[in-house]
């Protein structure tokens, strides 16, 4: 008899594990309190760019990143066919860009660690920089270059990713409102806020910013807080950006639809998902330094989502120890879509008795907290 998988949300990773699972023959069903994708999922840039993100000497965190982005290609392309939806998925490269002489031994140190992990990055300036990115500001001095980043449209990858769940025999229930664990110990039993009652061999937690509303639950310490990300869309119009453009500040995505996706303004605001002023007005400030053109331009859409950030930036990512058939995969931060391949696939080896390799294990631990 297959196993009998219940999953705990329904964002990018929630859906991610879910597909994973249903290709191994596992039989899943996802609860998601509101319409699946709808914070940080839908609220994403959809980069996949773990060289420019992450800046600091490699940890298990990055490697994981990476080991998601090169996943990439062949994972997009399996979700293509599996839904029969054609979604974004674009290898630009990208571009880190700095504004001081001071600032390029920083690069030359990044792309020292860098290469030890097969990146070909290098750092370009003068003509060489403009002719890849003729429309960034003359007050850039140099960027590190790298082609092996790329990106997704986030809303449509998101969308792709729950019908080919669900061609694949997933049970996706949504808006199911606030879901109770009624026991667990033995084998997790989940009721609905309309009555409905889910049982099943083991469970994996993928509810993002609410995963500590589990503290008490599982009685251990969950520290997953939500962080909004505000974003800011432009219409490009006539002018070209062909990278995903990074600076200290922020980034700019150009989407094939002819837009350029500008992020992110993050503060604390509780769960709330309204836009601010404020938070825009610091996109805003900050993006025609990099490309001038848009002095001239004003955002044609805005908006916010939830980031699930733990306390020490890691994800949490794997069983518990005494109840090995309760299992965490949440707490991505700003990572979800790019994580979601690499998640996917630890999830479903979890359960198929291949555990994450040590130093992972380790770093993930959804009981390192205690």
């Amino acid at each position: 008899m297959k196993e009998e998988i219940l999953v705990l949300g329904g964002g990018v990773i929630g859906l991610a594990t879910a597909f994973s699972l249903s290709r191994r023959g596992f039989e899943v069903t996802v609860l998601e309190k509101k319409a699946c994708g709808g914070q940080a999922s839908g609220a994403a840039a959809g980069m996949l760019a773990p060289f420019s993100e992450i800046s600091e000497d490699p940890d298990p965190f990055f490697a994981f990143c990476l080991e998601s982005l090169r996943m990439f290609k062949r994972w997009q392309q399996d979700i293509k066919d599996a839904s029969g939806i054609d979604f974004e998925y674009t290898e630009s490269g990208s571009i880190h860009a700095v504004y001081h002489e001071s600032d390029i031994l920083s690069l030359e140190s990044r792309i020292d660690w860098q290469k030890e992990f097969g990146s070909e990055a290098e750092i370009i300036d003068g003509a060489r920089l403009e002719s890849l990115e003729p429309n960034l500001s003359d007050e850039v001095v140099a960027a590190i270059h790298s082609n092996e980043e790329s990106h997704v449209f986030a809303p449509d990858y998101v969308k792709a990713l729950k019908i080919a769940c669900e061609n694949n025999g997933v049970t996706i229930i949504e808006n199911t409102g606030t879901v109770l664990i009624e026991s667990w110990r033995s084998a997790p039993v989940l009721k609905t806020s309309n009555g409905q009652t889910y049982t099943g061999d083991r469970l994996v937690i993928c509810s993002g910013a609410w995963a500590q509303e589990l503290e008490d639950v599982f009685e251990i310490r969950l520290p997953v807080f939500p962080i909004r990300g505000q974003i800011c869309a432009y219409e490009l119009g006539q002018e070209n950006v062909n990278h995903i453009v990074t600076t200290s500040q922020g980034y700019l995505v150009p989407k094939s639809n002819g837009t350029l996706v500008n992020g992110a303004s993050e503060d604390i605001a509780g769960f709330a998902t309204d836009v601010t002023k404020k938070g825009i007005e610091r996109l805003v400030n900050w993006n025609k330094r990099i490309l001038p053109f848009l002095k001239t331009k004003t955002p044609f859409h805005t908006w916010a989502g939830l980031r699930p950030a733990t306390q020490d930036g890691f994800p949490l990512l794997g069983p518990l120890d005494d109840s090995p058939h309760i299992i965490f995969a949440t707490g991505h931060y700003r990572n979800g879509i790019l994580l979601s391949a690499r998640t996917g696939e630890a999830v479903a080896d979890i359960i198929s008795d291949n555990p994450l390799d040590s130093p992972t294990q380790a770093a993930f631990h959804p009981e390192r907290f205690m």
